[in-house]
This record gives C-alpha cells, sequence and structure tokens, in this order.
C-alpha cells in the first residue's frame, strides 16, 4: 500500500502513483507604506495541495474502475483522511480535481495506457468523512433512544419470570 485516501487505497492492484507533490503556503499580506518597503504581517496558513501523478496500464496491473471510484468519492464532496503506507497521517483532504490521459488503445476503443493526475487539497480535520468514502450502510439515526438500564429490565432473569444460568 501506498497510502490510502479514506477507504481507497492506492497500490499496485488498484492504481498506483509515481509522484506525490505537496505545496504549501502561508498567507503574508502587504500595506503599502510611503517611502519604505510594504509591511508585511503573518495572517495564518494558505493552501496546502498535494497532487498526485502516475500510469496505470490495465492489463498488466491496476483496476480499470479505480479512476471511477475516485470520481465518485469527488462527487459527494466529502473529506477524506490521508494516510501513507508507513501510517502517517496527512490530515483531511478533498479531491479537486482528476485528469486523466489514455493512449494506446485497442479495438474497442479501450485505453492500454492510462496517464493519471490526482489535486487534493487540505481542509480542517473535523469535515473528513466517518465512513472514509464507503456507503456506510443503512442510517440507523439515534439508535440508542432509551434509559441506559433498559437491558437490565428486559432480561430474562428470575425477576422476569425468567430462569438463572445454573438452574438445571
Amino acid at each position: 500500500m501506498l497510502a490510502a485516501l479514506g477507504q481507497f487505497v492506492f497500490a499496485l492492484d488498484t492504481i498506483a502513483f509515481q509522484e506525490l507533490r505537496r505545496s504549501t503556503s502561508w498567507r503574508h499580506p502587504s500595506n503599502s507604506r510611503v517611502g519604505a518597503m510594504p509591511a508585511r504581517q503573518y495572517i495564518g496558513p494558505g493552501d496546502d495541495t498535494i497532487t498526485l501523478t502516475g500510469l496505470q496500464a490495465p492489463e498488466f496491473m491496476g483496476d480499470r474502475r479505480a479512476l471511477d471510484r475516485l470520481r465518485e468519492m469527488a462527487d459527494r464532496g466529502a473529506a477524506y483522511a490521508l494516510v501513507n503506507g508507513a501510517g502517517e497521517a496527512f490530515g483531511a483532504w478533498v479531491i479537486e480535481s482528476l485528469e486523466e490521459t489514455g493512449s494506446i488503445f485497442v479495438r474497442e476503443g479501450v485505453a492500454r495506457r492510462i496517464e493519471f493526475s490526482i489535486q487534493l487539497a487540505r481542509v480542517e480535520d473535523e469535515l473528513a468523512d466517518p465512513a472514509g468514502g464507503t456507503d456506510g450502510g443503512e442510517d440507523w439515526g439515534d439508535w440508542w433512544e432509551g434509559d441506559e438500564w433498559d437491558w437490565w429490565a428486559d432480561s430474562a432473569g428470575p425477576e422476569a419470570g425468567g430462569q438463572e444460568d445454573d438452574a438445571p
């Protein structure tokens, strides 16, 4: 595993990137001054972006549907945790763009070589999708609506007319 974005794993059997380029900026706006250089003041972090580029040859390795799954994740507009293969967490990221170029086509019009570029942008960690990009299944809402001791009253113990565990 090279990295994981939510539940999507970048690896040889899905899609592997060859280059990870990260760009981080900080904000220092300027204020013009008469007879002096502009004054600058640090006001906080700026954009943090990661660009993943690579080459996929689906006939040899990789999954033809991997880029489609990444597009579906981007369509949700959610943020996903990014973790590298060594377990280092990079925080929450959104997919800003995905670009692919297909070449060396077979007779049916399917590309044998696909170059791709994925642009990620950092967001606040609290925005990360807790399901990690999966459907998550049925929404249970607030599944526990009773008192925390309701399970005790519903038990089939002797008080409720049931038998004890060590009864013959």
